[in-house]
Parts: C-alpha cells; sequence; structure tokens
C-alpha cells in the first residue's frame, strides 16, 4: 500500500504530463498551483509540504526525462515546459487494456493508449486507477 504522498505524486505528474499533452508541441509554463491547487506562504515565505512535493514532482518528472523545461520560476512554476519526444511516443503507445468489442477499430486504438488511460483514471478521481495507469508509463521509460 502506498502513502497518500506516492498518491499525490502520482496525481500530480499525471495530471502535469496530460496537460503538456493536451498542448504538445508548444512549450508552456506549468505552475505547481494549477496542479495541486492554490496554496499561500506563510510568513517566512515557504510553501505547503503539498505544494513542494508538487513542485518537486515537476522537477522529477524533468530530471527523469519524460519533460523539458527552460527554467523555474522561483518556487512556483517551471518554464518552457514540454514533453520530452521519448514521453510522448510512450504516452501514444497502446497498454494492456480490455476494449469494448463493439466499439470501432480506431476507437479501440484511441482508448488503448496510455494518454487515454492517465486521462480516464483522472477524471474517475480513483487514486488507485492513476496509479495503475501511470505505472506502465513508469515501465517504458525506465527501459
Amino acid at each position: 500500500m502506498s502513502g497518500i504522498h506516492i498518491d499525490d505524486f502520482y496525481a500530480d505528474a499525471a495530471h502535469t504530463l496530460v496537460s503538456l499533452f493536451g498542448v504538445f508541441p508548444r512549450p508552456v509554463t506549468i505552475f505547481a498551483e494549477d496542479i495541486c491547487g492554490p496554496d499561500e506562504p506563510d510568513e517566512f515565505g515557504v510553501h505547503s509540504n503539498r505544494y513542494q512535493a508538487c513542485f518537486a514532482t515537476l522537477l522529477w518528472l524533468g530530471e527523469e526525462g519524460y519533460i523539458r523545461y527552460k527554467d523555474t520560476i522561483r518556487q512556483d512554476a517551471i518554464d518552457q515546459a514540454v514533453l520530452s519526444g521519448r514521453c510522448f511516443a510512450a504516452l501514444l503507445k497502446p497498454a494492456a487494456h480490455d476494449q469494448d468489442p463493439k466499439l470501432p477499430p480506431s476507437v479501440q486504438a484511441e482508448h488503448s493508449t496510455l494518454i487515454y488511460q492517465l486521462e480516464a483514471a483522472l477524471k474517475s478521481k480513483s487514486s488507485i486507477a492513476v496509479q495503475n495507469a501511470f505505472a506502465p508509463l513508469l515501465e517504458r521509460m525506465a527501459d
């Protein structure tokens, strides 16, 4: 069983990749608050642990080659972010998924992609569904 911080990691990573897929190949600024929600720094200017973990997820995605970005904007955003070619290709590859045989082949093909499964998992708001949809991407990117 994973901890809540791991569930948050999967959700933040999935939201980020789905957002970047939606504008690919245009580089955009990704704000942590757009992923994990608004956060007010404390009197010392320090964000909450949840917000910091979201920002760390954005950095991790870059360090591990899922995305590229030009710079950070304080601890608020990553600037000029875009999916890496390798991640884009991995998101478009079919994943093991039971298909409804009544659907046309083109719809079956779209529904089998990792990006479709990530989007569906996020819509379901199920942390287990998000983790299960994200796991194949971790395996593909590790190769």
